[in-house]
């Protein structure tokens, strides 16, 4: 089985950028899985939920817009009618508009998709557009826009005791979507994991309770090279790793789904393949809670090297990051803080090595 490997070096923190508040009052007490897009002018618009606690009637999706003077007030970006909103996600198809998806439902396993669209970079966006059954859109990470124009979204479903990873692929801009799939580990792969310190004592997996939820959700996708793409996925506290499948022929079919050696704490994971051939990930590198948030660099995307902890405290929940490569080449992210606030932070390119 392929696998990779991460170790940690040390790093002056102190020299590197610290991460900020995009908010610090709200009219939510609760707020949770942010996305964020770089705008054409250069300004960043993220997003994410917030209300009185997730799942709750009142949660609805919320952006703030970053302009040379900083982070903007939060504003309301849409509420669905007594029923909670989850997981927004921003991306530019290849015709230059901006989309904003979004789940609703008053549990996970219940989810609509939904959307809407602006043409002029989010300052006023189309009406909510409900998508059909069985199509939810990106999950919770960007989706990978090609060259040329497809859209390749990593999806999910959680049912009651399986997880699945699906992939939803658009030839038209993201007008419309055909789903492909179901992806998650195979068994045998599950029980090879059995007994590994990276799962801890603790994690019995070879002798899973057939009560147990298993399965891989939320896949964030990247293009390797051409029509080789791959993507990574969270998976359940039974199987504890990044999981990874590979496409050759743009997204379409995928290979057999394979571990990492790269644990995953059933939380949430992003991406990028930059620009100069790296790949970086964002995760919370433990095999419970959510934290440390760390970021790794690889140059395979396969072996991982971790070369920066975002936060760190015992307990504490740090978690559903956001990453992007900005234009001119730095790395911008935002994520959950203690489930009451989104933070950014951006990583000069210089500093990932």
């Amino acid at each position: 089985m392929l696998t990779a490997s991460c170790t940690a070096r040390a790093i002056n923190h102190d020299a590197l950028p610290q991460p900020e508040p995009i908010f610090t009052s709200a009219p939510f007490a609760s707020c949770h899985a942010s996305t964020v897009v770089e705008l054409r002018n250069g300004d960043w618009l993220a997003a994410w939920f917030g209300g009185s606690g997730e799942g709750k009637p009142d949660v609805a999706i919320w952006g703030a817009r970053h302009t040379k003077s900083g982070w903007g007030a939060p504003f309301l970006l849409v509420r669905e009618p007594k029923i909670a909103a989850w997981n927004p996600v921003f991306f530019y198809t290849r015709d230059g508009r901006l989309w904003l998806y979004y789940k609703f439902g008053p549990v996970v396993a219940e989810w609509t998709g939904a959307r809407m669209v602006s043409v002029n970079d989010g300052v006023t966006w189309s009406k909510p557009e409900h998508l059909p059954a069985g199509i939810l859109g990106p999950i919770r990470a960007k989706p990978l826009v090609m060259a040329d124009g497809t859209v390749v979204s990593g999806s999910s479903v959680e049912s009651y005791h399986a997880w699945a990873a699906w992939i939803e692929r658009s030839t038209d801009n993201g007008l419309h979507f055909e789903k492909h799939g179901p992806y998650t580990l195979p068994g045998d792969a599950i029980r090879a994991l059995a007994g590994s310190p990276l799962n801890g004592s603790n994690n019995e997996i070879g002798n899973v309770d057939p009560e147990q939820t298993t399965g891989l959700i939320q896949p964030t996708v990247v293009q390797v090279a051409g029509n080789h793409l791959r993507f990574y996925a969270r998976s359940s506290s039974n199987i504890g790793r990044i999981c990874v499948s590979d496409s050759y022929d743009a997204g379409i079919t995928w290979s057999t789904t394979r571990a990492l050696d790269l644990p995953n704490p059933n939380s949430g994971i992003d991406i990028v393949h930059l620009r100069d051939g790296r790949y970086v990930l964002i995760y919370n590198p433990v095999t419970e809670g959510r934290s440390p948030l760390a970021l790794a660099v690889s140059q395979d995307g396969i072996h991982f090297r971790q070369f920066r902890v975002l936060e760190n405290e015992s307990g504490a929940e740090f978690s559903y990051p956001a990453l992007i490569q900005l234009r001119n080449g730095d790395l911008l992210a935002t994520y959950t803080w203690h489930r009451t606030r989104i933070r950014s932070v951006v990583i000069p390119l210089g500093l990932v090595k």
